[in-house]
């Protein structure tokens, strides 16, 4: 059991929009006590960010689903800490904490005193996680930028998308801001990291996170492929850049991916297809050989593949022992029994806005449920607790 390993550690989140939230909620999820510091009147940006918005049976309150999806589990407190008075009660808050979380642009806590260098001095075993673009420091540290800037910059935009010979092609983001989401992740690994450390040192620490720096990592096996290969990589559409056949093909009745894992499985498929040729096939008998003559194997299985409905094919290939995983519309996921069975879809009870959909954290997902998480909070809801 894990949700409840922070138990008895305090964090202190000044981050707005999505990965400094996703790290924190993360904390929460785990057991701390996560106090949300939010700008008076306004709050977090993402409170505005919809449609779509939950909303109460009378209409007079409503929440984003953005900010749903990053800011469960938290307590939420309202300062301006421009304002001196308010700067003192945070100041008062950040003396009682483990943890605090920002995202601000580099220099802009430093006013006000609350940068790690000024707070450190007082709170030694402070743990300061700081997420920006660029980084504190470099040429471009000073400039602002969001997940889609990066997924440019770190180079994943440019092997993702159609092929280039192929009608409408050219770079393509993810559907998702998966650098914020993955920073988020990165920060909530350092963060604990740095809490344990700390329980053998007493010592505090600085954590100096940039989107860009999480972008570069990201690249993972197609960055690798650059730095041994010196080619950069290319867009390829849906197909694996190391393995062959790895990509979507059309059944009879719609889409399902292929995920060919050696050379074995290959040879399987190929049975299964009735081509059992193709396995002996120089082009075709190796993962590098197929790699190599893409172009010429996915035609050939394609179609195969088509004459038959996708259920067909997926028992098939269950059988067989292949891998395979259906295109779903986000509405088929939370149809899928087995997302069920991992109770991935929760509830929570919101005091305006009655029962709410969340996702449950996957790092939890292999525990049994501990009662309903704390509804994404109030704009100040619990200003009466910690002021």
């Amino acid at each position: 059991m894990i949700g409840d390993a922070l138990q008895g550690i305090r964090v202190i989140d000044l981050s707005r929009i999505l990965a400094g939230p996703w790290c924190a909620q993360n904390l929460a999820d785990l057991g701390a006590e996560v106090i949300k510091i939010e700008r008076p009147a306004s709050g977090d940006d993402t409170r505005s960010w919809g449609p779509p918005y939950v909303e109460s049976e009378d209409g007079t309150a409503t929440m984003s689903a953005y900010f749903s999806c990053c800011n469960r589990n938290k307590k939420s407190v309202t300062l301006d800490f421009k304002a001196p008075a308010d700067r003192e009660r945070l100041l008062a808050l950040i003396a009682t904490a483990d943890v605090v979380v920002e995202n601000y642009r580099v220099g802009t806590l430093a006013q006000y005193g609350l940068d790690h260098a000024t707070l450190r001095a007082r709170h030694p075993g402070l743990v300061y996680a700081s997420i920006t673009g660029y980084g504190q420091s470099g040429p471009k540290a000073s400039r602002p930028g969001y997940d889609y800037i990066f997924q440019g910059l770190g180079g994943l935009m440019s092997y993702t998308g159609r092929a280039d010979d192929e009608p409408g092609a050219g770079p393509l983001r993810a559907g998702v801001a998966v650098v914020d989401v993955t920073t988020g992740m990165y920060a909530t690994s350092a963060i604990l990291a740095a809490l344990l450390r700390r329980t053998r040192t007493g010592e505090g620490a600085y954590i100096d996170l940039a989107l860009l720096d999480v972008a570069v990592a990201l690249n993972a096996n197609q960055g690798a492929n650059y730095l041994v290969s010196g080619d950069s990589p290319r867009r390829t559409g849906n197909a694996h850049p190391n393995l062959a056949p790895y990509e979507v093909f059309a059944a009879a009745d719609g889409y399902f991916i292929l995920a060919v894992g050696n050379d074995v499985q290959f040879a399987k498929l190929c049975t299964l297809c009735e081509l059992p040729a193709l396995a002996e096939d120089p082009r075709f008998c190796t993962n590098p050989a197929r790699v190599a003559h893409l172009a010429e194997l996915r035609p050939l299985l394609a179609a195969a593949l088509i004459r038959r409905p996708r259920d067909a094919w997926t028992a098939a290939l269950d059988a067989l022992g292949v891998s395979w995983g259906a295109v779903n519309t986000v509405s088929e996921v939370f149809d899928d029994p087995q997302v069920r069975h991992r109770g991935m879809l929760q509830h929570a009870t919101h005091p305006l806005l009655g029962r709410i959909p969340l996702v449950r954290n996957p790092m939890l997902a292999g525990e049994p449920p501990a009662g309903e998480p704390a509804p994404p909070p109030l704009l100040g809801e619990h200003n009466h607790h910690y002021l």
